[in-house]
């Protein structure tokens, strides 16, 4: 059987550590913005079902540490239920992160893809331990190392699933690569963060009113928006420092198909 022809897409590791890539701000937030309009309800729904999932796992084990309120309030409870819901949690959320890079070449996703990478849920669980952990440590040293790290490693589990790098192997490649244009991935965040903290105001303002019901709608709409521009924008990234290789279809190489080379 003839095998379909692959083509590169975006960057490759090989020049993102070398820092042989570019960034434009202006134009990542528009392509984000207009695939996220086409995209957000594959996105939507793999979040939701990620959180079911989160909720799910926190009532189960904090019922084993007695109760949600004793574990919140036990600082080693507290952290224990963290480390388990992290475990548990994102090697579902990869897949809402891959959702990102796919829509970047203009595929198109569907909420169960949350479930496709489960195989390399181990490494992603250790992967997602280990950066959070390295962030948190970084807050602890006056929040300038915590913030580089948490830009720097934001893309360090799609390369454990796309390019399959070890944890480790990942985590160094990231800082590596995002080191060159860390102010202008960091720029995209940040105007990202500003965003939900506008969202949030009319929250804040209405409290107990009887209008809160109406910022909190508003809210929650607003998030429907912005929360799949964040992995379409992550998507984007990816995209563009490290690239990926896509099957294209046997009759018409200039199209990508679905059939995703990994």
């Amino acid at each position: 059987m003839e095998k379909l022809p692959v083509v590169k897409v975006g960057g490759s590791v090989e020049e993102a550590v070398k820092g042989e890539y570019s960034l434009d701000v202006a134009a990542i937030l528009k392509e984000a913005w207009q695939i996220t309009l086409k995209s957000r309800m594959a996105i939507n729904l793999g979040l939701l079902t990620c959180l079911i999932i989160g909720m799910v796992v926190s009532m189960l084990v904090s019922s084993q540490l007695g109760g949600i309120e004793v574990a919140i309030q036990d600082q080693q409870s507290a952290t224990l239920l963290n480390i388990i819901v992290t475990l548990v949690v994102y090697p579902f959320i990869v897949g809402v992160e891959m959702m990102g890079i796919f829509h970047s070449v203009g595929l198109k996703t569907r909420p169960k893809l949350i479930f496709a990478f489960l195989k390399r849920g181990s490494w992603v669980a250790v992967s997602a331990l280990l950066t959070s952990t390295l962030v948190t440590i970084g807050l602890t040293l006056f929040y300038l190392p915590g913030i580089f790290l948490a830009v720097a490693l934001s893309l360090v589990l799609p390369l454990v699933v796309e390019k399959k790098m070890s944890p480790i192997k990942a985590i160094s490649v990231s800082i590596q690569a995002t080191r060159f244009q860390w102010f202008k991935i960091f720029s995209i965040y940040l105007i990202l963060a500003l965003a939900v903290l506008i969202s949030a105001l009319p929250v804040a303002a209405a409290g107990a009113s009887e209008l809160g019901f109406i910022a909190i709608a508003f809210f929650l709409f607003c998030l429907a928006y912005l929360a799949p521009l964040f992995y379409n924008v992550k998507g984007i990234l990816y995209r563009e420092i490290f690239g990926l290789q896509m099957q294209t279809s046997a009759d018409q190489s200039s199209t990508i198909s679905d059939t995703f080379s990994a």
